[in-house]
């Protein structure tokens, strides 16, 4: 049976406990709704009833049919890295970009005509900041909330000091840490913590920060593929931005529980975009590239902490736009990002 939007009447949940408690059947019920009823001091407390699970937007992989097959991260930790291959359809740079602003949200994956799609992401942003921030938290100002979320989404996939976000923003830094959290509590944004390991010294902690939902970006700072196309910086922060995208729903996926980070130096010689990292301490590190013909030089980062941590390093990729998979070094190999959705296993 399932329940949306149950927190509009949380009283429903001691009948759900009661029900649970007569038949115990996992599975039963499925609760969807907001994350107002995190903040309701009413709500009936559901330990060991409930499993909460996070509800990411439609992966490339769920819309080519291929849910079932196993999590990228679980193949790689599996050794399979030289088996990973491209779909022979796999996109260009301006097919990636086309790709990340369509998004991820039903509405927008399943493709509608664009101009319906661009009105329908301008309405949705407006509910979001109008009704379910006001859901939230009943004393945001929506127009201050709006320009902290723009700064935000112009410096997404990146590092970057929270006064440069709320100087640009025009808000207080009061405000800002408020905003912060009510984004977060709303999967809108996300802070990415810093990987620490005794093995390496002077390490960064400062947070990168994400847009969770790319086509965000095409609306809230009004580019389309051709603005996107002509500034750099831009580009690599929405390619940033799709691939971590795309592995958010892996992460859930994963048989075994598998936690992301980045990785920088202090002073800012060494950093890898994406590190996953599983409970035996192993970890598979990534880098992400607009660029469709990468060369080692590229993986230098990659090289660099395999060199640091020996054994502990089950591999590396190298994202990239071009259409072929190939290998770097040791462990390092470059991939399509279309590598993620495509040439999955036959057993599957």
């Amino acid at each position: 049976m399932l329940l949306d939007e149950w927190q509009m009447v949380p009283q429903v949940l001691g009948s759900i406990k009661r029900a649970v408690d007569d038949v115990a059947e996992p599975g039963s019920y499925l609760l969807t709704g907001s994350v107002r009823a995190e903040l309701l001091e009413a709500t009936w407390a559901a330990t060991g009833r409930v499993v909460r699970l996070v509800e990411w937007g439609l992966c490339e992989r769920e819309l080519l049919g291929a849910s079932d097959a196993p999590s990228f991260f679980d193949r790689l930790f599996d050794g399979e890295l030289d088996e990973i291959a491209a779909p022979a359809d796999a996109p260009d740079l301006r097919g990636y970009i086309d790709i990340a602003l369509r998004g991820m949200l039903p509405d927008l994956a399943l493709q509608p005509p664009p101009t319906v799609r661009r009105r329908w992401l301008e309405s949705y942003i407006d509910q979001l900041l109008l009704r379910d921030a006001a859901l939230a938290d009943e004393h945001r100002d929506p127009v201050k909330l709006r320009r902290y979320l723009t700064a935000l989404t112009a410096n997404t996939a990146g590092i970057v000091e929270h006064k440069v976000l709320y100087d640009a923003a025009a808000v207080g830094r009061t405000a800002a840490v408020s905003y912060d959290s009510l984004l977060e509590l709303l999967f809108v944004t996300e802070r990415l913590p810093a990987w620490h390991s005794n093995l390496l010294n002077r390490l960064s902690r400062s947070p990168k920060r994400y847009i969770t939902e790319p086509a965000m970006i095409g609306a809230l700072l009004g580019v389309d593929d051709r603005a996107v196309l002509r500034n750099g910086d831009l580009l690599g922060r929405l390619i940033d931005t799709f691939v971590v995208s795309q592995l958010r729903p892996e992460v859930e996926a994963s048989s075994i529980r598998t936690s992301l980070y980045h990785l920088r130096l202090e002073s800012g010689r060494h950093e890898c975009d994406l590190i996953a990292e599983r409970a035996d301490g192993r970890i598979l590190a990534f880098e992400i590239k607009a660029n469709a013909a990468p060369r080692l030089s590229d993986a230098m980062h990659l090289t660099w902490l395999h060199g640091e941590i020996g054994d502990q390093f089950a591999g590396g990729v190298l994202f990239h736009t071009g259409p072929r998979p190939f290998r770097l070094a040791d462990k390092i190999h470059a991939l399509p990002i279309a590598c993620l959705w495509g040439q999955l296993p036959e057993t599957h």
